[in-house]
């Protein structure tokens, strides 16, 4: 959900290939089931008014950059270089918000999760306008556009949230793991239209 990968030219063609958004999307699953299980493992139980532990600390700023190395990915993917906007505004909200992250760390977990809420909420809009856009040149985007509008309202109420006693790390690695879910859908979605096409 968090998770935004986005690729449009300087013209009205996006050339990243199905074949190419499958394998990125299928990184993306296997990365955000690991970091999942890590959360849940190490640093689930801790709440918004504990101080982040070294692991939870790590967790929390390697989200973030991740996906900024998940855009680079894609732009090499679909040879748009330095002219994509879309990615290159999605990036720059991924080191500004691991910049916040590294901040936020040092201070509370209720801190760490309004850095959180507010980077679904934006990285969820993206994704939204990305998927709405690929719809007519690469197809089967239905997942990426559900998956952009859970991630604006779940960041939406992480970050309002934050602050309550109740919020709790565990908050963000369930957001996490639905956003894998829709990955792996939006992966089987294209396999799908990709047979089709074959036929």
């Amino acid at each position: 959900m968090t998770h935004t990968t986005v690729t449009s030219t300087t013209s009205t063609t996006d050339t990243t290939t199905p074949s190419g958004l499958r394998s990125l999307y299928l990184i993306r699953v296997v990365f955000s089931l690991i970091w999942v299980a890590l959360v849940f493992t190490t640093s689930a139980s801790l709440v918004s008014t504990d101080r982040p532990t070294v692991i939870a600390a790590v967790l929390l700023i390697v989200y973030p950059l991740w996906d900024v190395i998940a855009t680079l990915l894609e732009r090499r993917l679909a040879g748009t270089g330095s002219t994509n906007r879309v990615s290159a505004i999605n990036m720059v909200l991924g080191l500004a918000t691991t910049a916040g992250m590294i901040t936020a760390v040092f201070s509370t977990i209720g801190t760490a999760l309004l850095v959180f809420g507010v980077w679904a909420l934006l990285s969820g809009a993206i994704q939204l306008v990305v998927a709405i856009r690929r719809r007519r040149t690469v197809g089967a985007q239905w997942p990426m556009v559900i998956s952009g509008g859970q991630s604006v309202l779940a960041g939406a109420t992480v970050a309002a949230t934050s602050a309550s006693a109740t919020s709790s790390l565990s908050t963000v690695a369930g957001y996490s793991a639905f956003g894998a879910f829709w990955f792996l859908v939006s992966t089987i979605a294209l396999s799908i239209r990709s047979r089709r096409e074959q036929r």
